[in-house]
């Protein structure tokens, strides 16, 4: 069933479908792989379809859709072997962001890495997929913000919109989902008594199925399946 934007933001310039579309990209209204039919969006907002192929430019370029000649306009799809490189390489640099962001978490930043978990859990008891979403990234966005390092936060920016619409779909596969706000508690607790090695070891086993995919998406790809892996 195609989604309807009637019930959203009535706007005619390219700015505002912009940024209609684009939220209702990043909160699941339309999935990874739906379609973005220009002819029913258009209808639905009231608008022409010039600023609609504007904005549909913008989230192109964005990375959040792709163009496929003669079909249209479709949301982009996270392959596992994209979630499992991001994996791969976060474990590598994760631990040092939460070294470095130690003595802040430590500190006046600590309530911030509190209220993640505490959101996480409102979300779930809600089951609100899209807020957990936010919650889950915040949560590890913090350590690279908090870091200090620029190049370590322009490395998670360049993750953040491929993360988010893996886990639009991720988050919905588990059959309870306190699992995750366990999982990340406990991630909590580790980045604040600074031992690296163990938030290491801690973060491998929260990806493990996500670093699996690196292997199992090239299988899966020979075999036309293009399922995503679990944890991120």
């Amino acid at each position: 069933m195609d989604p309807k934007f009637g019930g959203l933001e009535r706007t005619t310039t390219p700015e505002g479908v912009y940024r209609v579309l684009r939220e209702a990209i990043l909160d699941g209204t339309v999935p990874p792989g739906g379609q973005l039919r220009e002819r029913d969006i258009a209808t639905d907002l009231g608008i022409s379809r010039s600023p609609l192929r504007e904005a549909l430019t913008r989230l192109e370029e964005e990375g959040l859709v792709v163009r496929v000649p003669f079909r249209g306009a479709f949301v982009v799809e996270v392959s596992a072997q994209e979630i499992a490189e991001i994996a791969s390489i976060r474990l590598l640099v994760e631990p040092y962001a939460a070294e470095l962001a130690i003595e802040a978490l430590r500190g006046p930043e600590q309530p911030k890495l509190t209220q993640t978990i505490e959101e996480l859990n409102r979300a779930i008891e809600k089951n609100d997929i899209p807020a957990s979403v936010d919650a889950h990234l915040q949560f590890h966005r913090l350590f690279y913000d908090l870091s200090g390092h620029g190049t370590l936060r322009n490395l998670w920016n360049g993750w953040e919109t491929k993360l988010r619409l893996y886990l639009l779909v991720d988050h919905p596969s588990y059959s309870d989902l306190h699992d995750i706000a366990v999982e990340h508690a406990r991630l909590a607790q580790v980045a604040l008594e600074g031992d690296t090695d163990v938030f290491k070891r801690e973060l491998a086993q929260h990806f493990q199925s996500a670093l699996r995919g690196q292997t199992d998406g090239n299988r899966d790809a020979a075999n036309g399946s293009g399922a995503p892996p679990r944890g991120c």
